[in-house]
């Protein structure tokens, strides 16, 4: 090989090893991602989505897809006819909306995502909350102006249960899991928020992440006054900011934080309109988006407090 090809090389050699401690710090550990934005409509964004997911996989991890479909609905209820609704921030779903639901849902989009998937090997298995009781759910009745709202055939996560997913994982498999669910009180099937089911399953997974693709570059600082993303906040620096969050970004940010207060060690908010973003989040050292923790416990802030001293005195006496 020529001195010039091994010097073109080089960077290729620094990009894998810079992904080495990322590597070995995700092994053998779950990721929750929900695929929705851009990605699920741009070709390119797909083909990259899918090659991120296959490549998780292949680096060791277990990697679980949870999707909506918001523009794939909204395209068929108007091509057969029914009128697209949304009362606080949630579709509107009647018994033939919700028809037209479950055959996008689990008909088209999830085949699309596992075909993809599939191109790289036996991989992908597609499900839906319906399946061996994944996802049950009872009817939501959101408040709008101090009443509540039937808004038809939208659910609100009552329990999950894992066994399918498990085994799934177990068998080397990637789990492709639609985001509709069924009720045990009245046998009906909701329509469910796709972040929130991705952040339950992550939370009943014990999930080491949970990744939201969106189309923003994640949560903004001062919208709109500024762009600045920020790049790190606790659990309860997020719950002080969700009552001025736009009505799109709330159920996103809001199941980053359930999936944080219960179990999940990071939930990130990433830019779905970048190639490859899942794979610069979780395997490079500046990450991109939004990345929430949890509350650090008194014993972690005394740690540090004690480490800080430790430093401190160290230093005092070298001088």
């Amino acid at each position: 090989m020529s001195t010039t090809r091994k010097h073109t090389a080089l960077p290729k050699a620094q990009i894998l090893i810079e992904a080495l401690p990322w590597l070995t710090r995700h092994n053998g550990k779950t990721v929750v991602i929900k695929f929705g934005g851009n990605a699920m409509i741009d070709e390119d964004l797909k083909a990259a989505f899918a090659q991120d997911v296959v490549f998780l996989h292949h680096a060791g991890l277990r990697p679980v897809v949870v999707h909506g479909g918001g523009p794939q609905i909204s395209a068929a209820l108007d091509r057969h006819g029914i009128v697209s609704e949304f009362k606080a921030g949630l579709r509107v779903t009647t018994e033939d909306a919700m028809d037209v639901v479950r055959m996008v849902l689990a008909g088209q989009v999830q085949r699309e995502l596992v075909g993809l998937l599939n191109q790289h090997g036996p991989l992908a298995v597609g499900l839906t909350g319906e399946d061996a009781h994944t996802i049950t759910a009872t009817k939501h009745l959101p408040e709008i102006d101090g009443e509540l709202v039937d808004i038809g055939r939208v659910g609100e996560i009552t329990a999950i249960d894992t066994g399918a997913i498990e085994a799934l994982l177990a068998d080397g498999r990637i789990p492709v899991v639609s985001s509709i669910a069924r009720s045990e009180d009245d046998g009906h099937v909701y329509n469910v928020n796709a972040d929130t089911a991705a952040a339950a399953l992550a939370a009943a997974l014990g999930a080491e992440t949970l990744m939201v693709l969106t189309d923003v570059e994640g949560l903004y600082e001062d919208w709109p006054h500024s762009d600045e993303v920020i790049s790190r906040l606790t659990a309860t620096e997020l719950e002080k900011l969700l009552p001025e969050l736009s009505s799109g970004m709330v159920p996103k940010m809001e199941g980053c934080l359930h999936a944080v207060r219960n179990g999940v060690t990071t939930a990130r908010v990433i830019d779905g309109r970048v190639q490859h973003s899942i794979l610069l989040e979780i395997f490079t050292d500046e990450g991109i988006g939004t990345m929430v923790v949890p509350d650090e416990l008194p014993d972690q802030k005394s740690a540090k407090k004690k480490s800080a001293k430790k430093s401190g005195k160290k230093q005092g006496d070298a001088g």
